[in-house]
């Protein structure tokens, strides 16, 4: 996943290698640098806060109160008077420039490509949140190796959960298994993909593209980006977005009705299905 420059690889198989033209590779050891050098800054900028706060006491001047609120957090912590608790101020600072840097290493490494739907929004509120681990090396080494070892229980895990999330409203969706065609609710808001949705679809498209002997697609490039450029190509309904796998046809209701193009790569995803509900299918003859 790393070499020892501390340059993260992605190879299109999901394997560390030298070589990856499509993600490009990103330095650890520059963005740890960077990293220290703000929390030094900050560490600066707080000492100077405190001395200009002391001379404005003792002269009797008034003093701003700079607030540094965050609105997760509900009460903002102030500067003024709260200068003694410095440390609760840089583990503040931390936790927002950490969730950044987790933030760029699983988009540019390409890792979050490899993630199923619920584990892409676990990580995102974990980012929102800022309850991330502290950004060393030692951590990125440990959570990258666990993503990727994990990546064969979020293949199946994406598949699963997108067919539970199918409404079963709709005569194409079936109970027992994928058939030629789903309707997908809501894949679609406000004029503009559905991330949450389109990460469902995501789950689906990787087992198509790796059944296909192909890499998993950027997620920069995946379902989200398909159903975006095609809300923007006319205003006119149904709209029509597709890729090598899927025909969508975008409706006005925010639903997609989702076309397979490949049988073959249907009946792997099916082959997952009855293997977590085994009485889901029929035994295969023969």
């Amino acid at each position: 996943m790393t070499n020892q420059e501390g340059t993260i690889f992605v190879t299109p198989d999901g394997d560390a290698g030298p070589q990856q033209d499509l993600i490009p590779s990103l330095s650890i050891a520059n963005l740890l640098q960077q990293r220290d050098a703000a929390m030094t800054l900050f560490q600066e900028a707080l000492e100077k806060l405190e001395q200009a706060h002391a001379l404005a006491t003792a002269a009797r001047l008034g003093f701003p109160d700079f607030s540094m609120a965050r609105g997760w957090r509900g009460n903002g912590i102030r500067v003024t008077g709260e200068y003694a608790n410095r440390t609760t101020l840089l583990e503040t600072f931390q936790a927002c420039v950490d969730a950044g840097g987790w933030t760029t290493l699983l988009q540019d490494s390409g890792l979050r490509s490899m993630m199923s739907a619920s584990k892409r929004k676990e990580v995102d509120e974990q980012l929102g949140a800022e309850q991330v681990p502290e950004l060393t090396r030692e951590a990125i080494r440990a959570t990258f190796a666990t993503l990727h070892d994990s990546r064969v229980d979020m293949f199946e895990q994406g598949v699963i959960e997108c067919f539970r999330r199918l409404s079963w409203d709709y005569k194409t969706n079936l109970p027992q298994k994928f058939g030629k065609r789903m309707v997908m609710t809501y894949l679609t808001s406000y004029g503009s993909a559905n991330m949450r949705q389109t990460d469902h679809l995501d789950d689906l498209l990787r087992v198509f593209h790796l059944c296909d002997g192909k890499p998993e697609a950027d997620h920069r490039r995946g379902a989200y980006r398909l159903i975006a450029d095609a809300m923007q190509l006319t205003s006119l309904w149904p709209k029509l977005a597709e890729n090598d796998y899927v025909s969508i046809r975008l409706f006005k209701n925010q639903n997609g009705h989702v076309t397979f193009k490949r049988p073959d790569l249907v009946t792997r995803l099916n082959r997952i299905i009855a293997k977590h509900y085994p009485d889901a299918l029929p035994t295969p003859k023969g």
